[in-house]
């Protein structure tokens, strides 16, 4: 196998710590057995097709190969920007990033896959590559051996003749799908639900974190908000928005409002933009796919909506809510509002106070804290 620069790899401009790295096991089999497979097949780069590959180790250590045309499809924008950074530090080229599409995995003859969390992301990218990859597509999934479980084998089993779990090497397994199964005329992703309490119908792709729930944090604040905790702003931000409750249904009560709506995950922005189209709210909320809503300009909101996140990938790690924090702290203008929904077990106040200014207590359950912070 090829040597290639794994450690020079960076998560930047995700979050980086002592206990994150830019790489793991998983990616390094996921290689191995593509360019034993290449080398067996005969397979170009065009033919070949890699999704949730987090910041490019995957992707990078193909393209030093040679092969070129490689398909990525990444979810996270921080991955994005992490694959983009890399590359240019590399001076490597000749892969081609996708979105979740048709022309991602159209005719792809190899599927190289880091396994998702959810299952419904696993059953949407499995069935997409039955029904538009080559008839001859091997799909290679892989995974960290502690988060694997026997329901991925059964997902894949849907959609492919054979699926085989390879032996685990260094806490890490692949697993081998082929000979892709007949699909249903209709792909079984968007679903929507209603949710009659709100008033509000829900849109979500399988990579959506809570599906096509509401989530009990943001249902905290929904609830808040019908009880007439919502102050009126006219520029508002639901920041790392999800499927797009929150922006949603404060559009929808707030007529005269400019909503954004943004998330770093492509299929939360996906979602998003499919839930202001089923609540009639599409000429009135913007999404955007965005990394804490980088693209954004500084001080152009009155008013944040905000249900952090507190993991990232496997890991409890709180930067990612930070960011956001601080991500905030530059959005609002001085004397905006930021309303944060967080865990209650979790101690934001203090940060809260430091990065964005006088917070206070609005409401507490037991499993959840809402606050208000006003932009100093």
């Amino acid at each position: 196998m090829p040597d290639f620069a794994y450690d020079r790899l960076r998560r930047f401009p995700d979050v980086e710590a002592d206990n994150l790295q830019a790489y793991d096991a998983t990616d390094l089999q996921l290689v191995e057995r593509a360019l034993a497979l290449v080398e067996e097949r005969g397979l170009s780069g065009p033919e070949i097709v890699v999704i949730g590959d987090e910041y490019g180790a995957i992707t990078l250590a193909l393209a030093d190969t040679g092969l070129a045309g490689v398909r990525v499809h990444q979810d996270s924008a921080t991955g994005r920007l992490a694959l983009a950074n890399n590359a240019q530090k590399l001076e490597l080229t000749g892969f081609a990033a996708h979105e979740f599409d048709t022309d991602l995995v159209a005719g792809a003859r190899l599927v190289l896959l880091q396994l998702p969390k959810a299952l419904a992301e696993l059953e949407e990218i499995a069935d997409a590559v039955a029904r538009w990859a080559a008839p001859d597509v091997t799909l290679v999934a892989g995974g960290r051996v502690k988060h694997m479980t026997l329901t991925q084998n059964e997902v894949l089993g849907r959609n492919f003749d054979t699926v085989q779990a390879q032996r685990s090497e260094r806490k890490s397994r692949l697993i081998v799908a082929t000979g892709p199964l007949p699909v249903a005329e209709e792909p079984p992703y968007p679903q929507r639900a209603e949710h009659p309490e709100f008033a509000l119908t829900l849109v979500a792709h399988g990579g959506a974190f809570a599906a096509n729930r509401i989530d009990i944090g943001t249902r905290v604040l929904l609830e808040l908000f019908a009880a007439g905790g919502a102050p009126t702003a006219e520029n508002v931000i639901d920041l790392g928005c999800g499927t797009g409750a929150l922006a949603a249904y404060y559009a929808l009560h707030h007529l005269d409002a400019r909503v954004i709506a943004t998330d770093r995950s492509a299929a939360a922005a996906a979602s998003a933009r499919e839930t202001m189209i089923a609540n009639g709210v599409a000429d009135r909320v913007t999404v955007t796919h965005d990394d804490a809503g980088a693209e954004l300009p500084d001080a152009s909101a009155d008013l944040i909506l905000l249900n952090p996140p507190f993991h990232l990938g496997a890991s409890v790690h709180t930067g990612a809510a930070t960011r956001l924090f601080e991500a905030s702290a530059r959005l609002l203008r001085p004397g905006g509002e930021l309303l944060t929904v967080f865990n209650s077990s979790l101690t934001y106040k203090p940060e809260l106070t430091r990065l964005i200014g006088p917070t206070e207590q609005l409401h507490r359950t037991a499993k959840f804290t809402v606050t208000r912070s006003i932009k100093r």
